[in-house]
């Protein structure tokens, strides 16, 4: 019995290393829960800011936003993304440490380039967007364009990435037919979708 349980964790070991040495596996759960958080805290801007300009986006569609309205609403995302970056850092970093792993390795610079070929790409065709006034698809397009960044980063981290990439891309989608619920489909992308995914993986992986 004692053999069967010692092969089990050698076995266990091998499946360790072999990971470590084809994907980074130390992203901190923590670091989507305070991503979630900083994007409940930009959309709470933004809505203030609506209720400071008279501004009623469900009923019209969008059609009231003008580009300043927008560039506003860009730069709070920019903030979140920021804040959300350096969290994840933060977390990411603490996590490496504790399991003893490298930070900046051969893995995760696939992730790193993995991500930000789609997050790049989206984030010209959101500047596309706004150039051609087409501003009410701004917020799916983020959404469209990270959920891919997720799916295309996924074979290089922990697996249950897919499946928050995945969700993010119906919501994208589904906020550009209804294109009136476009930010409230951001804050459930960005904010809740990201506290619900973190604490899964903080809880699966990291207690």
């Amino acid at each position: 019995m004692n053999q069967q349980h010692e092969q089990l964790a050698d076995l266990r070991e091998i499946r360790n290393i072999m990971d470590r040495s084809s994907r980074f596996i130390s992203l901190s759960g923590l670091s989507g829960v305070f991503a979630g958080l900083s994007a409940l805290a930009g959309a709470a801007v933004v809505k203030w800011y609506f209720t400071q300009h008279n501004i009623n986006y469900y009923n019209n569609l969008g059609s009231q936003l003008t580009r300043d309205n927008v560039l506003f609403m860009v730069a709070v995302a920019a903030a979140v993304l920021i804040l959300a970056f350096c969290t994840a850092t933060y977390f990411t970093v603490r996590n490496t440490r504790k399991k003893n792993h490298r930070t900046w390795d051969n893995q995760s610079k696939r992730l790193l380039v993995n991500l930000a070929i789609p997050l790049a790409a989206g984030g010209v065709f959101c500047a596309i967007l706004i150039y051609h006034n087409l501003l009410y698809l701004v917020a799916p397009a983020m959404l469209l364009f990270y959920g891919l960044a997720l799916l295309n980063g996924s074979k290089y981290t922990l697996g249950d990435i897919r499946y928050l990439g995945i969700f993010e891309i119906i919501l994208g989608l589904l906020a550009s037919i209804f294109v009136g619920y476009g930010l409230l489909a951001w804050t459930l992308g960005f904010g809740v979708l990201h506290i619900v995914y973190g604490a899964l993986v903080y809880f699966k992986y990291e207690r």
